[in-house]
């Protein structure tokens, strides 16, 4: 397999092979999802509906670190939390075919749920409050923590290397991004008692899909330790008096099933810096898979660069700014 693309060897035909291995009959029909860090597939099958087979890329997790992710999904599964977990073959649901590992799990319709509706923000809220319920049961002891290290100076390392920023603007990036690094680690040092918890870790509204029944949960990929707010602020949009209502009503579920600690509400700011260094981090790393150049032409470019600048800059501001509602 080539190490240096690591998808290049991944056919149609590879893709339906791997299927088919388990004893299963496929029907030909191949839909590529919307996923780049994975590489994601609808598989029709002759017998029954269509799966969905999830190429894990190769080395980013372990075989350990992607199994705790498929054992919080069972547990959630277990405590009827509406999920979408892998299946199991022959008691494994990590699996392997021609040097690539993947999984299949169910499909699941739906549609992005209708987040201006406070209703609907209530129910996501109970679920999310189970979801931590289940999560903080127990630790991941391979998975990573979301902390500043590690979505932010790591990233800022890996931004500052890579070829893609003008050296001209490396300097002033540098500056603003380590000022706001700093905020963040201060954020957190207010909360030295903070609880980290198994959370979903990338619960926007792409990841929520929606349907007459209620809302169901997908790509639990990044999930990781993270304080309990970091599944909720992505659920967040529009000016800051609109975000404060939808949180109300989010926390209005969410307290149904499980304590929600107030102060979280100090870092939703910090966790959405630590977001933005990242992604611009993500997008460094995987250069080299030719699906991201053609996905983000304007990658590298100085105007993509000056936005970041500015965005942090906004950021630094933001974080200057007390929580969005008053703590009770």
């Amino acid at each position: 397999m080539n190490t240096l693309h690591p998808y290049a060897a991944l056919t149609p035909d590879l893709i339906l092979d791997a299927v088919e291995s388990l004893g299963l009959r496929c029907d030909g029909h191949l839909l590529a999802l919307n996923s780049y860090e994975n590489r994601v597939y609808q598989v029709g099958m002759d017998d029954g509906a269509p799966l969905v087979a999830k190429f894990y890329r190769p080395q980013r997790w372990s075989d350990a670190q992607i199994l705790e992710e498929h054992r919080f999904a069972a547990e959630l599964l277990a405590a009827e939390i509406p999920v979408v977990a892998p299946l199991a073959f022959d008691g494994e649901t990590l699996l392997h075919w021609q040097g690539y590992r993947f999984a299949l799990f169910p499909r699941r319709g739906g549609r992005a749920p209708e987040l201006e509706d406070p209703q609907v923000l209530q129910w996501l809220g109970r679920f999310l409050g189970r979801i931590h319920l289940v999560g903080a049961a127990d630790d991941f002891s391979l998975r990573p923590t979301l902390d500043s290290q590690s979505f932010g100076y790591q990233a800022l390392a890996r931004i500052l290397a890579c070829p893609q920023l003008p050296a001209h603007l490396a300097p002033r990036l540098e500056a603003v991004a380590r000022e706001v690094l700093q905020q963040v680690d201060a954020a957190f040092a207010t909360l030295p008692d903070l609880r980290w918890l198994r959370s979903h870790g990338d619960c926007h509204a792409g990841n929520v899909m929606w349907t007459p029944d209620g809302p169901h949960f997908v790509d639990l990929d990044d999930s990781r330790m993270a304080p309990a707010v970091q599944d909720l602020w992505m659920l967040l949009s529009g000016e800051r008096q609109l975000q404060a209502a939808q949180l109300a009503e989010l926390l209005a579920g969410y307290e149904d099933f499980a304590e929600f600690d107030y102060r979280e509400l100090r870092l939703i700011e910090p966790l959405r810096t630590l977001r933005l260094l990242h992604y611009s981090a993500w997008l460094a790393a995987r250069w080299e898979d030719p699906a991201f150049p053609a996905a983000f032409p304007w990658f590298g470019s100085e105007h993509y660069w000056l936005a970041r600048i500015a965005e942090l800059q906004g950021q630094a501001e933001a974080m200057r700014e007390p929580p969005l509602f008053a703590m009770p």
